[in-house]
């Protein structure tokens, strides 16, 4: 889930060990065979697969699960599935925007999911169009708060890889830059000697609809709803939550 970048965060490090661990895992693993398809098996040349595996190296996916999801998006094992990305538009409760990507198998699957966990919800479907205007594609960089590392350090490392801003979340630091900057970032990153959480190219709102306890509690459940498809990949939103609704809510 992606929206607000505190709870994504939140969401991050609960998924590591709580009992969606084999979902996490499915959705890494597809990920890495759909960057292995798309743009060959070789993490040096396909940077999208680079950080496919990095990030499920990061979530502790296995080594074994790794090597042969390459394998399979690559044609050099059998059993790879002809995975297709969907994009559904719809709306949660208090009018939150929602931007929700599957990676499925079967289109009918995925949109029947994506419906029933809306309705139920309190959300709905939107028609193409009516939602995705309110988002941006950009390149999105979680570095971990370690050590003595601040803002200013982030900053000065990818300052000449041209970032867009780079926002402080409380347990880590944000840096978001055009899609096209996203290599350059990670690769500034890298060569200072700073470890980062994920890489990857995600949607980010231009407007956000701040929300109190009850809507928060109402979003995060309708959130957790459509992740329970094994077909959505991402939830993108456009809610912000204070921290002190955030405190309320983790109590």
């Amino acid at each position: 889930m992606s929206g607000h970048s505190k709870w994504a965060t939140t969401k991050h490090k609960k998924a590591v060990v709580d009992a969606k661990r084999g979902k996490l895992f499915a959705r890494l693993i597809k990920n890495i065979e759909v960057a292995a398809r798309t743009g060959g098996g070789d993490p040096a040349g396909n940077p999208t697969l680079f950080d496919a595996i990095q990030k499920a190296k990061k979530n502790s996916v296995p080594n074994d699960n790794i090597d042969r999801a390459v394998k399979r998006g690559s044609g050099l094992e059998g059993g790879g599935a002809d995975w297709q990305t969907i994009m559904y538009e719809g709306y949660g409760p208090n009018g939150v925007a929602l931007l929700i990507e599957c990676l499925t198998d079967n289109r009918n699957r995925a949109a029947t999911d994506v419906r029933v966990a809306l309705t139920r919800n309190g959300g709905s479907l939107a028609d193409p169009g009516s939602v995705s205007y309110m988002f941006s594609r950009k390149g999105v960089v979680i570095v971990p708060k370690a050590g003595s590392l601040t803002e200013d350090d982030v900053l000065g490392a990818v300052l000449d890889a041209e970032p867009e801003e780079v926002n402080d979340l409380g347990e880590a630091f944000e840096v978001i830059s055009e899609p096209t900057n996203l290599i350059a970032i990670r690769t500034a990153l890298q060569d200072a000697g700073i470890e980062y959480e994920s890489a990857e190219s995600s949607f980010v709102p231009s407007v956000n609809v701040p929300l109190d306890e009850e809507g928060a509690r109402k979003i995060f459940k309708l959130i957790d709803a459509l992740e329970d498809s094994d077909d959505v990949q991402n939830v993108f939103a456009n809610f912000d939550v204070s921290d002190d609704v955030m405190a309320l809510i983790d109590a």
